[in-house]
């Protein structure tokens, strides 16, 4: 029987009493004991970005003197080599939506012989695939179909946060500087994804001012597309954290009980998808989360930081294996790319090669 946005609803707001009930039927639809995560280098190429939201730190004024214009190629391929001589398998290629808009970015490009961001970027990607065990997966925000084309053959997965449907939250400090978050934006790309058969992740963020309904609608947008397509191989359930210089610096964070009905409902929902909760940002509930039917840790580095969160280090791997074996689980490495879409028909012939490496 279909789960209605009523049922969604009843997890959500479900008091004390019936939470243990609900985290065991999440723990039924999980797929094995096995608990995985993808061993990876972190690279930002710019942290320019056409969007301002409330509560990022990752994002950066041009002129400012923290601020990273571009990446070159010379210090991309240093981060690559790295993480291929420490047995990484996934190069996370990530920045700025529509960085190359500014001027300073799109002149950076130009001296090194590129007229946009996404050209450089599969060239990045092209050279990590010849040159490393590396895969790419690539986070570059909202894109035409035509741009997500010409990406797909050169990265085994790709990503974009859903992060809500709600276009009220569009009219609120978290959303109100950012164009690129505009839901119906972000439901085409993923859509676009889809018909192009791109394994991809997607995911929401608890705790910007959304309601459990609009949660609920979030959830129901993501199952919708996924039973048309079937390309999405992972849902993260990602807390908003508050950081001192953000706008939303004194926005409530969301309690733990809202994050572990959040799981709930997402494994319950989504029995045929991974489901992470970030682990460096969760550390020590991060055991409660797999009982609550998570079931993936994502990306974690031995080398690069999260530049998104700079302030919550990657746990280390024997301490992810520790709280996950400590459960009775196993813990498992995973390419950037989930094994059921390692196949000629959601990946190129050069991709699908360099997954076999």
């Amino acid at each position: 029987m279909p789960i209605s946005k009523d049922d969604i609803i009843s997890i959500l707001k479900a008091n004390g009493d019936h939470i243990p009930a609900l985290m065991e039927k999440a723990c039924f639809k999980r797929d094995g004991e096995s608990i995985t995560f993808s061993k990876n280098v972190f690279i930002p190429l710019t942290n320019i970005c056409r969007n301002d939201c409330g509560y990022c730190t990752f994002r950066q004024n041009p002129q400012d003197p923290q601020s990273n214009l571009l990446l070159d190629p010379e210090e991309v391929n240093k981060i690559v080599a790295n993480g291929h001589n420490h047995g990484c398998r996934e190069a996370l290629f990530t920045f700025g939506e529509q960085a190359d808009k500014d001027p300073l970015v799109l002149e950076a490009l130009n001296k090194i012989g590129y007229e946009n961001i996404l050209d450089y970027l599969h060239s990045l990607c092209v050279e990590t695939l010849d040159k490393t065990n590396l895969l790419p997966h690539s986070n570059p925000g909202v894109l035409e179909k035509s741009e997500l084309k010409m990406l797909r053959d050169v990265n085994a997965s790709m990503g974009l946060m859903l992060e809500t449907t709600s276009e009220r939250i569009m009219n609120t400090v978290a959303h109100q500087h950012s164009p690129g978050k505009d839901p119906k934006k972000r439901i085409k790309t993923i859509e676009n994804a889809g018909k192009l058969k791109i394994p991809f992740t997607t995911g929401l963020l608890i705790g910007i001012g959304e309601t459990v309904e609009e949660r609920a609608d979030s959830l129901l947008e993501i199952r919708k597309i996924q039973d048309k397509y079937q390309h999405i191989q992972e849902i993260i359930i990602q807390n908003f954290r508050s950081k001192p210089g953000i706008a939303m610096q004194d926005h409530p964070e969301p309690s733990l009980a809202e994050m572990i009905k959040m799981v709930v409902a997402t494994r319950i929902l989504f029995p045929d998808c991974g489901v992470q909760v970030p682990p460096n940002l969760n550390l020590e509930a991060a055991q409660i989360f797999l009982l609550a039917g998570a079931d993936d840790w994502g990306g974690v580095s031995p080398l690069t930081p999260d530049y998104v969160n700079p302030e919550a280090p990657w746990p280390e791997v024997d301490d992810l294996r520790y709280i996950t074996e400590d459960l009775g689980f196993k813990l498992e490495e995973r390419l950037p790319v989930y094994d059921k879409f390692i196949n000629s028909e959601f990946l190129s012939a050069e991709v699908l090669v360099s997954c076999l490496k």
